[in-house]
Protein backbone atom coordinates (compact mmCIF):
# COMPACT_ATOMS: atom_id res chain seq x y z
CA UNK A 1 0.00 0.00 0.00
CA UNK A 2 1.43 3.58 -0.96
CA UNK A 3 2.47 5.64 1.70
CA UNK A 4 -0.73 8.84 0.93
CA UNK A 5 -2.23 10.20 4.36
CA UNK A 6 -4.97 8.52 6.42
CA UNK A 7 -8.68 9.99 5.53
CA UNK A 8 -9.37 10.71 9.43
CA UNK A 9 -12.23 13.80 8.49
CA UNK A 10 -15.58 13.96 6.87
CA UNK A 11 -16.94 16.84 6.01
CA UNK A 12 -21.11 16.99 5.50
CA UNK A 13 -22.29 19.90 3.34
CA UNK A 14 -25.78 20.74 5.12
CA UNK A 15 -26.41 24.87 4.01
CA UNK A 16 -29.52 23.90 1.29
CA UNK A 17 -32.54 26.05 1.08
CA UNK A 18 -34.63 23.12 0.93
CA UNK A 19 -37.04 24.75 -1.82
CA UNK A 20 -38.33 21.33 -3.01
CA UNK A 21 -39.96 20.28 0.42
CA UNK A 22 -41.72 23.53 1.20
CA UNK A 23 -43.09 24.17 3.49
CA UNK A 24 -41.87 21.48 5.61
CA UNK A 25 -38.43 23.04 5.43
CA UNK A 26 -39.77 26.64 6.19
CA UNK A 27 -38.08 26.29 9.69
CA UNK A 28 -36.80 22.95 9.46
CA UNK A 29 -33.91 22.03 7.77
CA UNK A 30 -34.52 19.02 4.93
CA UNK A 31 -31.75 16.97 6.54
CA UNK A 32 -34.09 17.31 9.67
CA UNK A 33 -36.64 15.55 7.80
CA UNK A 34 -37.25 11.86 9.41
CA UNK A 35 -37.08 8.76 7.49
CA UNK A 36 -39.13 6.65 10.14
CA UNK A 37 -37.94 8.17 13.53
CA UNK A 38 -34.16 9.03 12.34
CA UNK A 39 -33.54 12.51 10.44
CA UNK A 40 -31.86 12.10 7.27
CA UNK A 41 -29.02 13.42 8.29
CA UNK A 42 -27.85 11.52 11.42
CA UNK A 43 -27.80 8.26 8.71
CA UNK A 44 -24.84 9.88 6.98
CA UNK A 45 -22.99 10.86 10.08
CA UNK A 46 -23.67 7.24 11.35
CA UNK A 47 -21.68 6.00 7.74
CA UNK A 48 -18.68 8.42 8.75
CA UNK A 49 -18.48 7.15 11.43
CA UNK A 50 -18.34 3.32 10.31
CA UNK A 51 -16.13 4.00 8.02
CA UNK A 52 -13.78 5.11 10.58
CA UNK A 53 -14.19 9.13 10.73
CA UNK A 54 -14.83 9.80 13.96
CA UNK A 55 -13.99 13.93 13.28
CA UNK A 56 -17.18 15.69 11.03
CA UNK A 57 -17.38 18.79 10.25
CA UNK A 58 -21.11 20.03 9.26
CA UNK A 59 -21.36 23.16 6.75
CA UNK A 60 -24.46 24.70 7.77
CA UNK A 61 -26.31 27.66 7.42
CA UNK A 62 -28.88 30.22 8.51
CA UNK A 63 -31.89 28.52 10.09
CA UNK A 64 -29.76 25.29 10.29
CA UNK A 65 -29.81 25.35 14.55
CA UNK A 66 -31.84 22.27 15.00
CA UNK A 67 -28.91 20.25 13.68
CA UNK A 68 -26.58 21.34 15.84
CA UNK A 69 -29.70 20.68 18.85
CA UNK A 70 -30.29 17.00 17.58
CA UNK A 71 -26.43 16.12 17.88
CA UNK A 72 -26.05 17.80 21.48
CA UNK A 73 -27.26 16.36 24.86
CA UNK A 74 -30.72 17.30 25.60
CA UNK A 75 -30.27 17.22 29.27
CA UNK A 76 -34.15 17.64 30.38
CA UNK A 77 -35.50 14.98 28.01
CA UNK A 78 -32.82 12.31 28.88
CA UNK A 79 -33.93 13.60 32.88
CA UNK A 80 -37.57 12.94 32.24
CA UNK A 81 -36.89 9.46 30.63
CA UNK A 82 -34.30 8.03 33.17
CA UNK A 83 -37.10 9.10 35.82
CA UNK A 84 -39.30 6.70 34.23
CA UNK A 85 -37.04 4.16 33.04
CA UNK A 86 -37.52 4.56 29.77
CA UNK A 87 -34.19 2.87 28.74
CA UNK A 88 -34.66 2.22 25.01
CA UNK A 89 -35.77 5.96 24.44
CA UNK A 90 -32.99 7.35 26.59
CA UNK A 91 -30.47 5.35 24.94
CA UNK A 92 -31.93 6.51 21.27
CA UNK A 93 -31.99 10.05 22.50
CA UNK A 94 -28.33 10.02 23.87
CA UNK A 95 -27.13 8.23 20.64
CA UNK A 96 -26.45 11.09 18.10
CA UNK A 97 -24.37 12.99 20.91
CA UNK A 98 -22.30 10.17 21.12
CA UNK A 99 -21.61 9.06 17.43
CA UNK A 100 -18.57 11.42 17.10
CA UNK A 101 -17.02 15.01 17.35
CA UNK A 102 -19.35 17.03 15.84
CA UNK A 103 -17.86 20.62 14.29
CA UNK A 104 -19.78 23.36 12.16
CA UNK A 105 -18.60 26.24 10.37
CA UNK A 106 -21.59 28.96 8.18
CA UNK A 107 -21.33 28.90 4.95
CA UNK A 108 -22.83 32.80 4.53
CA UNK A 109 -24.19 32.50 1.51
CA UNK A 110 -25.60 29.19 -0.91
CA UNK A 111 -22.45 29.61 -3.62
CA UNK A 112 -22.98 25.92 -4.52
CA UNK A 113 -21.22 22.85 -3.25
CA UNK A 114 -17.68 23.57 -4.58
CA UNK A 115 -18.00 26.85 -2.02
CA UNK A 116 -19.78 24.82 0.88
CA UNK A 117 -17.00 22.23 0.42
CA UNK A 118 -14.09 25.38 0.49
CA UNK A 119 -15.50 26.41 3.74
CA UNK A 120 -13.87 23.41 5.50
CA UNK A 121 -10.26 24.39 4.19
CA UNK A 122 -9.18 25.67 8.02
CA UNK A 123 -10.92 22.80 9.48
CA UNK A 124 -9.48 19.53 7.29
CA UNK A 125 -6.18 21.68 5.98
CA UNK A 126 -3.51 19.42 4.75
CA UNK A 127 -4.99 16.24 4.60
CA UNK A 128 -7.52 13.91 2.41
CA UNK A 129 -11.29 14.11 3.65
CA UNK A 130 -14.31 12.64 2.64
CA UNK A 131 -17.24 14.66 1.62
CA UNK A 132 -21.30 13.03 2.41
CA UNK A 133 -24.30 14.66 0.48
CA UNK A 134 -26.94 14.04 2.83
CA UNK A 135 -29.58 13.53 -0.29
CA UNK A 136 -27.90 10.25 -0.68
CA UNK A 137 -28.57 7.64 1.72
CA UNK A 138 -26.33 4.51 0.82
CA UNK A 139 -27.30 1.23 2.93
CA UNK A 140 -25.20 0.37 5.98
CA UNK A 141 -24.64 -3.21 4.47
CA UNK A 142 -22.86 -1.53 1.80
CA UNK A 143 -19.21 -0.28 2.69
CA UNK A 144 -19.27 2.35 -0.32
CA UNK A 145 -17.04 4.78 1.95
CA UNK A 146 -14.64 2.52 3.58
CA UNK A 147 -14.14 0.97 -0.60
CA UNK A 148 -13.38 4.37 -1.14
CA UNK A 149 -10.77 4.91 1.19
CA UNK A 150 -8.91 1.86 0.43
CA UNK A 151 -8.55 3.16 -3.19
CA UNK A 152 -6.91 6.24 -2.03
CA UNK A 153 -4.66 4.84 0.34
CA UNK A 154 -3.71 2.41 -2.73
CA UNK A 155 -3.60 5.36 -5.49
CA UNK A 156 -3.76 8.69 -4.01
CA UNK A 157 -5.20 11.47 -5.22
CA UNK A 158 -9.27 12.09 -5.39
CA UNK A 159 -11.79 9.41 -5.49
CA UNK A 160 -15.53 9.93 -6.40
CA UNK A 161 -18.60 7.15 -6.21
CA UNK A 162 -20.34 6.43 -9.52
CA UNK A 163 -23.34 4.72 -10.00
CA UNK A 164 -24.83 3.73 -13.78
CA UNK A 165 -28.22 5.39 -14.65
CA UNK A 166 -30.57 5.05 -16.99
CA UNK A 167 -29.40 7.44 -20.00
CA UNK A 168 -32.56 9.87 -19.73
CA UNK A 169 -31.40 10.56 -16.46
CA UNK A 170 -28.22 11.76 -16.91
CA UNK A 171 -28.85 15.29 -17.41
CA UNK A 172 -29.84 14.73 -13.19
CA UNK A 173 -26.31 14.05 -12.31
CA UNK A 174 -22.37 15.04 -13.07
CA UNK A 175 -21.40 12.33 -15.13
CA UNK A 176 -17.24 10.78 -15.38
CA UNK A 177 -15.46 9.84 -18.78
CA UNK A 178 -13.82 6.56 -17.41
CA UNK A 179 -10.79 3.88 -18.14
CA UNK A 180 -10.79 0.82 -16.73
CA UNK A 181 -7.98 -0.41 -14.19
CA UNK A 182 -6.60 -4.18 -12.79
CA UNK A 183 -10.10 -3.62 -10.05
CA UNK A 184 -13.17 -4.57 -11.66
CA UNK A 185 -15.02 -1.70 -9.34
CA UNK A 186 -12.41 0.94 -9.92
CA UNK A 187 -12.05 3.08 -13.17
CA UNK A 188 -10.00 5.86 -13.68
CA UNK A 189 -11.45 9.30 -14.31
CA UNK A 190 -10.37 11.24 -17.62
CA UNK A 191 -13.21 14.15 -17.74
CA UNK A 192 -16.26 14.96 -15.69
CA UNK A 193 -19.65 17.08 -16.67
CA UNK A 194 -21.95 18.85 -14.61
CA UNK A 195 -26.09 17.69 -15.77
CA UNK A 196 -25.47 17.05 -19.48
CA UNK A 197 -27.57 16.81 -22.10
CA UNK A 198 -28.44 13.24 -22.03
CA UNK A 199 -26.09 13.27 -25.84
CA UNK A 200 -23.63 14.79 -24.47
CA UNK A 201 -22.83 12.45 -21.68
CA UNK A 202 -19.37 11.02 -21.56
CA UNK A 203 -21.17 7.82 -20.18
CA UNK A 204 -23.97 6.71 -18.32
CA UNK A 205 -21.69 6.55 -15.15
CA UNK A 206 -23.03 9.10 -12.46
CA UNK A 207 -21.39 11.06 -9.64
CA UNK A 208 -23.35 10.03 -6.51
CA UNK A 209 -22.89 12.38 -3.14
CA UNK A 210 -19.56 10.53 -1.64
CA UNK A 211 -16.26 11.50 -2.42
CA UNK A 212 -13.14 11.33 -0.65
CA UNK A 213 -10.92 13.95 -2.26
CA UNK A 214 -7.68 15.63 -1.82
CA UNK A 215 -6.77 18.87 -0.05
CA UNK A 216 -5.45 20.18 -3.14
CA UNK A 217 -9.11 20.67 -4.15
CA UNK A 218 -8.75 23.85 -1.84
CA UNK A 219 -6.43 25.62 -4.13
CA UNK A 220 -8.28 24.65 -7.34
CA UNK A 221 -11.23 25.70 -5.64
CA UNK A 222 -10.35 29.03 -5.00
CA UNK A 223 -9.68 29.86 -8.35
CA UNK A 224 -13.19 28.38 -9.91
CA UNK A 225 -15.10 30.29 -11.75
CA UNK A 226 -19.16 30.36 -11.07
CA UNK A 227 -20.28 27.50 -13.23
CA UNK A 228 -23.58 26.14 -13.45
CA UNK A 229 -26.37 27.81 -12.42
CA UNK A 230 -23.97 30.58 -11.13
CA UNK A 231 -22.34 28.67 -8.42
CA UNK A 232 -19.32 27.12 -7.63
CA UNK A 233 -19.31 23.43 -9.15
CA UNK A 234 -17.04 20.81 -7.46
CA UNK A 235 -17.32 18.67 -10.38
CA UNK A 236 -15.42 21.52 -11.56
CA UNK A 237 -12.57 21.37 -9.27
CA UNK A 238 -12.04 17.84 -9.75
CA UNK A 239 -12.60 17.97 -13.01
CA UNK A 240 -9.52 20.03 -12.79
CA UNK A 241 -7.85 17.46 -10.31
CA UNK A 242 -8.38 14.62 -13.24
CA UNK A 243 -6.67 16.59 -15.90
CA UNK A 244 -3.63 16.65 -13.73
CA UNK A 245 -2.59 13.00 -13.72
CA UNK A 246 -0.43 11.94 -10.63
CA UNK A 247 0.67 15.48 -10.25
CA UNK A 248 -0.50 18.44 -7.94
CA UNK A 249 -3.50 16.62 -6.47
CA UNK A 250 -4.49 14.05 -8.97
CA UNK A 251 -5.48 11.72 -10.36
CA UNK A 252 -9.11 11.56 -9.64
CA UNK A 253 -10.65 7.46 -10.07
CA UNK A 254 -13.91 6.59 -9.24
CA UNK A 255 -15.44 3.63 -7.55
CA UNK A 256 -18.26 1.72 -9.35
CA UNK A 257 -21.31 1.00 -6.56
CA UNK A 258 -23.98 -1.33 -7.68
CA UNK A 259 -25.36 -1.57 -4.00
CA UNK A 260 -28.29 -0.10 -2.01
CA UNK A 261 -28.70 3.73 -2.89
CA UNK A 262 -31.81 6.13 -1.31
CA UNK A 263 -32.24 9.31 -2.91
CA UNK A 264 -34.07 11.90 -0.37
CA UNK A 265 -33.51 15.13 -2.73
CA UNK A 266 -36.94 15.57 -4.23
CA UNK A 267 -40.62 14.30 -2.49
CA UNK A 268 -41.43 11.07 -4.42
CA UNK A 269 -37.56 9.47 -4.02
CA UNK A 270 -37.95 10.61 -0.18
CA UNK A 271 -41.50 9.03 -0.27
CA UNK A 272 -39.78 5.68 -1.47
CA UNK A 273 -37.35 5.88 1.00
CA UNK A 274 -39.19 6.03 4.04
CA UNK A 275 -41.33 2.87 2.91
CA UNK A 276 -38.31 0.72 2.05
CA UNK A 277 -36.33 1.85 5.30
CA UNK A 278 -39.98 0.81 7.30
CA UNK A 279 -40.31 -2.45 5.14
CA UNK A 280 -36.74 -3.54 6.23
CA UNK A 281 -37.62 -2.36 10.18
CA UNK A 282 -38.27 -5.83 11.96
CA UNK A 283 -40.13 -3.69 14.70
CA UNK A 284 -42.33 -2.46 12.04
CA UNK A 285 -42.51 -4.93 9.23
CA UNK A 286 -44.59 -7.12 10.28
CA UNK A 287 -47.24 -4.89 10.10
CA UNK A 288 -46.42 -2.26 7.54
CA UNK A 289 -45.90 -4.50 4.99
CA UNK A 290 -49.44 -6.04 5.53
CA UNK A 291 -51.14 -3.35 4.98
CA UNK A 292 -48.94 -1.63 3.02
CA UNK A 293 -50.19 -4.74 0.23
CA UNK A 294 -53.89 -4.46 1.23
CA UNK A 295 -53.34 -0.44 0.76
CA UNK A 296 -52.37 -1.07 -3.09
CA UNK A 297 -54.57 -3.75 -3.51
CA UNK A 298 -57.55 -1.75 -2.97
CA UNK A 299 -56.00 1.51 -5.15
Amino acid sequence: MADFDLVTKAVVPAAGLGTRFLPATKATPKEMLPIVDKPAIQYVVEEAVSAGLLDVLMVTGKNKRSIEDHFDRAIELEEVLEAKGDDERLSQVREPADLATLHYVRQGEPRGLGHAVLCAKQHVGDHPFACLLGDDLIDYRDELLKRMIEVRQARGGSVIALMEVPKEQVSLYGCAAIEPTDEDDVVRVTDLVEKPPADEAPSNWAIIGRYVIDPAVFEVLENTPPGRGNEIQLTDALRTLAGRGGDEGGPVHGVLFRGRRYDTGNKLDYLRTVVQFAADRPDLAPEFVPWLKEFLANR
